[in-house]
């Protein structure tokens, strides 16, 4: 039975959206989702049959659909990170991957019972684990940074090899099963293999010199750089059979060590483009999988997705590692999180029915077990990596504030919000000299420029709850809040307010930075650099206040000094909200607000005691409400 094909598109671009958008809302792992949504209106509802629907195009559809994929992954994987990685590192792509191919292909052939081509292929595709599962999962387990570069790093890396190592295996034996002799065979795969990498990394130093020269213009640079690889994948093919997969990832290898000017608008543009086409062709690939196919699943297909979790991932990093500069609990938690994603079941999807055509029966068992894999992978995996992380003690709090700018304020800022309220708080400046006082007050700092490319490799963000930029160049905490944006959410990161005066010390709107370019202003929209800095050296002091059930907000405002500034709420304890003047702070009881207001004498301290106390023996039937704000000074 055929579907309408617009209706087909639209469901199916429509559930994979809807399942980004429900993973991000619930913190689930958004490929389960896709997983779900593909076997119910497929297998389950019959909605939509891709194979059946799209007719002859579905397969042309799917290859497109997995060279982009596979070319952002060759975009991602940046050689200066490889070498500048740990030991570890190197380890888990170079041996760590050997092994997984070899013990995967040995378990696929003895435990799964498939013939040896097919394994192999199974081998190679399972030295995949995607980084679009990966990150996730480390943003919902909060590794510390050296564990999570290890997973982060494995799957860059690993994802455009173990599609490579794919794509080679299965070039040789397509044209081994055609009856071809060996040496013919080889040749084939040579020219092939040539083909890729003159066409892959001749189109991508092609672009980098149109595009460093002007021949392009920057509204058509991201679109020409997609028809590319449109392009580059085509006539690959066209050369030798399936080399267009390997020419696109080299092409993306290459384009991404080029160092382009402006080169972050393509690769966003990039990303919009491939979260769309992992979403659909997710949804496409299970909603295709034959009830009838899955049947055929035994206890060989069990027992090979039980022995590769146990066995042979374990066994794979505990090899590899031997006499690597890595921690016991380290490798174990590695030996366990191998979660499969996207380019996994995108190649098994592309080459299965690819192999059945070719005589290799089994292969139309491929794309099921690789789906197992995923399924049971993503499950296990992302419901047991937090438990795992914090009984391994390789969990960071979720309570990190980064502040990008010393000064004098910032710098109490910071003491005020690590001594005293325990919070994981770095400061990052590039001057030395602005960074002497932090360090003499021993505040946690980094010295180098934070958008630098060392900053930027080094500095995982996986414990940073927020982010606030606070240097006296407007234009430069702007820059800094747009490239955090990407990596935190938008409502995470703020910058001191905007000031760009006139000659007559009025505020000229049209001097500032746009709004769409900047973070969210912080506490006041009178919180500008100049300003903190004369309250600073008025003595000015930070303040903290626990709102109760008996004392809340609107007394906690009432008693509160003229010209005060609310800085914050720290939320569940550890979990700091900067206040903003368009979304101000509301906090709950059992919250504590955190504020700046002028250091309070001792007489005005008194005062402030005795209403307190007034308002506790008004409310002695409520709830014993938390000290005076003037009374609970956070630094001295």
């Amino acid at each position: 039975m055929t579907h309408d094909l617009l209706n087909v598109l639209v469901l199916v671009v429509s559930l994979g959206v809807a399942a980004q958008w429900i993973a991000w809302r619930m913190r689930l792992p958004a490929i389960v989702l896709f997983l779900l949504a593909g076997v119910a209106v497929g297998p389950v509802l019959g909605f939509v049959r891709p194979s059946v629907d799209f007719g002859d195009v579905y397969r042309p559809v799917v290859s497109l659909c997995v060279a982009v994929i596979l070319f952002e992954g060759g975009l991602t994987l940046r050689l200066h990170e490889f070498k500048e990685a740990a030991s570890g590192v190197k380890r888990l792509v170079s041996i760590g991957a050997i092994f997984a191919f070899g013990l995967g292909s040995l378990a696929a052939k003895g435990i799964g019972d498939l013939d040896w081509p097919v394994a192999l292929v199974f081998g190679a595709i399972m030295v995949v684990t995607g980084p679009t599962v990966i990150i996730p999962l480390l943003r919902q387990a909060r590794l510390n940074r050296r564990t999570a570069s290890y997973l982060k790093w494995e799957g860059i890396i690993n994802d455009p090899i173990g599609a490579l190592a794919a794509v080679l295996i299965f070039q040789f034996f397509v044209y081994s099963g055609g009856g071809d002799p060996l040496d013919s065979v080889l040749i084939s795969l040579g020219i092939g293999s040539v083909a890729a990498i003159i066409i892959g990394g001749g189109a991508a130093l092609l672009v980098g010199w149109a595009f460093r020269n002007g021949y392009v213009p920057e509204y058509l640079k991201a679109p020409s750089m997609l028809a590319g690889v449109l392009l580059v994948f085509a006539l690959s093919n066209a050369v030798q059979h399936e080399a267009g997969l390997l020419a696109v990832t080299l092409m993306g290898m290459v384009l991404g060590n080029l160092e382009l000017p402006n080169f972050e608008e393509m690769r966003r543009f990039k990303e919009y483009i491939t979260i769309l086409l992992v979403s659909s062709v997710f949804v496409l690939l299970t909603a295709d999988l034959d009830p009838v196919t899955i049947s055929h699943l035994d206890w060989h297909a069990i027992a090979l997705v039980a022995s590769m979790l146990i066995v042979v991932r374990p066994l794979s990093i505990l090899l590899a590692t031997i006499g690597a500069d890595m921690k016991w609990n380290e490798r174990l938690l590695l030996s366990w999180i191998a979660p499969r994603g996207i380019v996994a079941a995108a190649v098994a999807g592309l080459f299965g029915p690819e192999m059945l055509d070719a005589g290799y029966e089994d292969a139309e068992l491929l794309l099921p077990l690789v789906f197992a894999m995923v399924l049971t992978t993503v499950t296990l995996h992302g419901f047991t990596i937090s438990w795992l992380a914090k009984r391994l003690d390789l969990a960071t709090p979720d309570d990190g504030v980064l502040i990008v700018g010393a000064s004098p304020w910032t710098t109490e800022l910071a003491q005020a919000l690590a001594k005293d309220l325990n919070l994981s708080v770095l400061l990052v400046d590039s001057s030395w000299h602005r960074l002497r006082e932090a360090r003499l007050a021993g505040v946690n700092v980094i010295y180098g420029e934070i958008l630098s490319d060392e900053l930027q490799l080094s500095l995982h963000l996986n414990g940073v709850n927020v982010v606030l930029a606070a240097t006296s160049n407007d234009a430069y905490n702007a820059l800094v809040c747009r490239n955090f944006a990407g990596r935190l959410e938008h409502d995470r990161v703020f910058q001191l307010p905007m000031y760009a005066p006139d000659e007559g010390g009025n505020r000229q709107k049209s001097k500032a930075v746009a709004r769409p370019f900047t973070g969210v202003p912080a506490f006041a929209e009178n919180a500008q650099y100049e300003e903190l800095w004369r309250r600073h050296f008025q003595d000015w002091k930070f303040y903290k206040t626990k709102i109760t059930e008996a004392y809340s907000y609107e007394d906690f405002l009432s008693d509160l000094p003229d010209g005060s500034l609310c800085i914050g709420v720290l939320r569940e304890g550890k979990r700091l909200t900067f206040h903003a003047p368009h979304a101000p702070i509301k906090p709950r009881p059992g919250e504590t607000v955190v504020y700046y207001a002028p250091k309070k004498s001792g007489s005005a301290e008194a005062e402030a005691r005795s209403r307190s106390s007034g308002r506790k023996q008004k409310d002695k039937d409520r709830a014993q409400p938390s000290p005076d704000p003037a009374a609970d000074v956070v630094t001295s």
